[in-house]
């Protein structure tokens, strides 16, 4: 069970890097269309029409692997006061309860995310070449990804005892909720 869930991870693992370096990717170029578009604007008195549709899809890939990023790493929101001095049993049923949420989140996400993706996909996006569709495939991709993060987190609470958030060993910084 630990090797399978081991290669589990080390999968989930690459993923999580490759979205977060998508994401990063996906703010630089967003900042470089955006520059490009009030350079039109401003310097050459010709906005380009693609470069805020392009903008806005970029983003909306960037915030969405991003947040998946943050799913698994524990670094989004919470409140975690009532966990941090929960005791032991009454803990482990709150970080439960709040990845099978954040499990069914993630599903919902993916499920509306494609049905709006696969609705919009015959019409065509304004300022760019491609079906208006392509603005929620980020949204289902996403989702999936927000899924597979908690359902990993869930896995090891409950297989493996792992209480603490999936977090990379080169960030010391980010501490465990203590016993």
């Amino acid at each position: 069970m630990r090797t399978g869930l081991a290669a589990f991870s080390q999968v989930l693992s690459v993923v999580n890097r490759a979205a977060l370096w998508i994401s990063g990717a996906g703010l630089v170029l967003m900042t470089v269309f955006v520059a490009w578009q009030v350079f039109g604007r401003y310097v050459l008195n010709q906005s380009p029409s693609w470069t805020e549709p392009a903008a806005l899809l970029l983003m909306s890939w960037f915030i969405l692997l991003g947040s998946a990023v943050g799913v698994r790493e524990g670094n989004h929101l919470g409140f975690e006061i009532a966990l941090h001095y929960a005791p032991h049993g009454i803990r482990r049923i709150m970080l439960a309860v709040t990845e099978v949420m954040v499990v069914a989140f993630g599903i919902a996400m993916a499920w509306y995310g494609a049905e709006l993706a696969s609705g919009t996909w015959s019409a065509a996006m304004p300022g760019l070449p491609i079906p208006q569709g392509m603005d929620y495939v980020p949204l289902a991709v996403g989702g999936v990804l927000i899924a597979l993060f908690s359902l990993e987190k869930l896995v090891r609470l409950l297989a493996a005892g792992e209480e603490v958030p999936l977090i990379r060993p080169d960030e010391p910084h980010l501490v465990a909720v203590k016993d």
